[in-house]
């Protein structure tokens, strides 16, 4: 849902989102407006277990650290607070303090929800892109998983495909109808 109609500089949106009645919710800053993330169980089940799965590889491997849904990240001048994320160790050694980490993630999972307008999605990847950051996009509505990746072709993977860490996390593997999946 888009808080505010007019546009801004990331300046102006970064005091904006440290007025004390603005501390206690979840903004992003796309496209020069003010973007309030509203969820739902759905989207964030997907997201929280491909996040885990993550998490426990990341921390298994000592590549580095992974975010959740409440982890931000300055990303080609705007702030977005992706469903999860990781970061390397050979880019940041721990998490940052900062409400907007400065450093763009390694990697950022995106999980489609209902308050999620394609246009916000596509200035989203296209600068995630140009910060160097992987994009794992979760449209379970369409049952398919997006990657972005710098430099290569989308990937549309679907239920009998496996998604794959890269380069960035070797060996990581999980089965697409695995993460789409609500039920055992």
């Amino acid at each position: 849902m888009t808080v505010a109609e007019r546009t801004m500089t990331a300046a102006e949106f970064d005091a904006w989102a440290a007025l004390p009645e603005n501390r206690d919710h979840s903004y992003e800053f796309i496209g020069g407006r003010i973007v309030e993330v509203v969820s739902n169980q759905e989207s964030s089940f997907y997201g929280s277990y491909l996040v885990g799965l993550l998490a426990v590889y990341v921390r298994a491997h000592k590549l580095g650290f992974t975010t959740g849904a409440d982890g931000g990240y300055m990303v080609s001048g705007e702030r977005y607070i992706p469903d999860g994320a990781f970061v390397s160790r050979a880019r940041q050694s721990k998490p940052s303090r900062q409400a907007y980490s400065s450093i763009a993630p390694d990697l950022a999972v995106e999980v489609l929800s209902p308050s999620n307008t394609p246009d916000e999605i596509r200035i989203k990847i296209a600068n995630y892109l140009l910060a160097g950051t992987t994009v794992w996009l979760v449209d379970a509505d369409r049952e398919r998983i997006e990657v972005y990746a710098p430099g290569a072709p989308v990937r549309v993977l679907r239920s009998g495909d496996s998604l794959d860490g890269g380069s960035l996390l070797p060996g990581f593997a999980v089965a697409v109808a695995d993460i789409l999946t609500t039920q055992e």
